[in-house]
């Protein structure tokens, strides 16, 4: 059997982490969370703190975050005989089209994740309060479709009942702090439906971005629903054998011009995060080139890969073996992302979604 080159072997995108390091909760987190900067071209290390991050940025830099909100996307009912029975709604409110009946009740189908005992199989009936689901068909990494019923706005429901969908390596349940601090400063309502927070924009506040516009570092949106696929671990040996699960993002016209303008002058674009990352490269992708972008992507940013738009990544620090720490590889080399995040373990960096942030330049 031919070996499988380091750079797509699995086993190089593995490193100890004591699980003391794992982030369980946001305390002291805006305004207090450590920075690691990483220059690409030298390999350097320096330890900062997040505020500094006003300094650590081009003048001239144009900084791109994912303005997606986080809905309380997780449902506990029961089933028709009783027994508990829980919801994850996978796809996109916004993707989301109701039909009306005549007696005021709107049905849609969509995609979540089921969770109970025996089943639930296709042709039952899960009840919550104020919101029905019909199992339609079960589908690939325990995702199903299902046809909703309701009264109202179907946001209602969720943000009345819902539940925050933590990350699985958090090891608790969601509280009323978690609705607040795991939603950046810049989360839009009419962006609603991630069912995790876009990671690295947790750690800005309004001072420091009203400290980035009196600097004159301009700021731009797009969107990017992020999925459930965001926790999922590779498992191919070879990683080029992975398939990424599809997430629908969105870059307005606006975006697209103030990303040409930066491009066309020189001027560096930083992504505030991996998600904001996938949607801007996807964009060039599917375009060719920087427009105007809706649609699903399913790019798996690996080695090889050049990038069109992002100059610059803010970023959490993230799982050994995922496909996030392959795309920060890409981006910044394996051995000095290795180098990087063993050099983070031992001055105690925080990891993960509730962690302490890294800037690649």
């Amino acid at each position: 059997m031919t070996p499988i080159p380091e750079e797509f072997n699995l086993q190089s995108y593995d490193f100890d982490l004591p699980e003391s390091q794992i982030a369980q909760d946001p305390a002291a987190r805006r305004g207090a969370s450590r920075l690691l900067v990483l220059d690409r071209a030298t390999g350097e290390l320096r330890d900062c703190m997040f505020t500094d991050i006003v300094a650590l940025l081009p003048q001239d830099a144009l900084l791109v975050v994912n303005n997606t909100r986080v809905l309380p996307a997780r449902l506990i009912g029961r089933k028709d005989s009783g027994g508990k029975a829980e919801f994850l709604l996978l796809t996109p409110l916004s993707l989301i089209t109701p039909e009306t009946g005549p007696d005021g009740v709107q049905t849609a189908e969509a995609e979540g994740l089921l969770k109970a005992s025996k089943g639930p199989r296709p042709g039952e009936t899960l009840h919550f309060d104020g919101v029905e689901l019909l199992v339609l068909a079960k589908g690939e990494f325990g995702r199903s479709r299902i046809r909703l019923r309701w009264r109202g706005e179907l946001a209602d429901h969720f943000l009345r009942q819902g539940h925050i969908p933590l990350p699985p390596y958090i090891r608790r349940e969601d509280t009323r702090e978690d609705r607040d601090r795991y939603q950046t400063v810049y989360s839009r309502e009419d962006k609603l439906g991630s069912v995790a927070a876009p990671t690295a924009g947790l750690h800005f506040t309004p001072e420091v971005m009203a400290a980035l516009a009196e600097r004159g570092i301009r700021t731009a949106e797009v969107t990017l629903y992020v999925g459930y696929g965001t926790f999922s671990p590779v498992r191919c040996e070879d990683i080029r054998d992975h398939v990424m699960h599809a997430e629908y993002a969105e870059v307005p016209e606006e975006t697209a011009g103030a990303i040409a303008r930066a491009k066309a002058e020189g001027r560096p674009v930083v992504a505030v995060g991996t998600t904001t990352t996938r949607t801007l490269e996807s964009m060039a992708a599917h375009l060719g080139g920087i427009g105007p972008f809706r649609g699903w992507t399913d790019i798996f940013i690996r080695p090889g890969y050049s990038f069109k738009v992002v100059d610059q990544l803010i970023t959490n620090f993230h799982l050994p073996r995922s496909s996030l720490i392959i795309m920060v590889s890409t981006l910044a080399g394996r051995r000095r992302i290795i180098d990087a995040y063993t050099h983070a373990v031992r001055q105690g960096f925080r990891f993960f979604s509730y962690g302490d942030a890294m800037l690649i330049r």
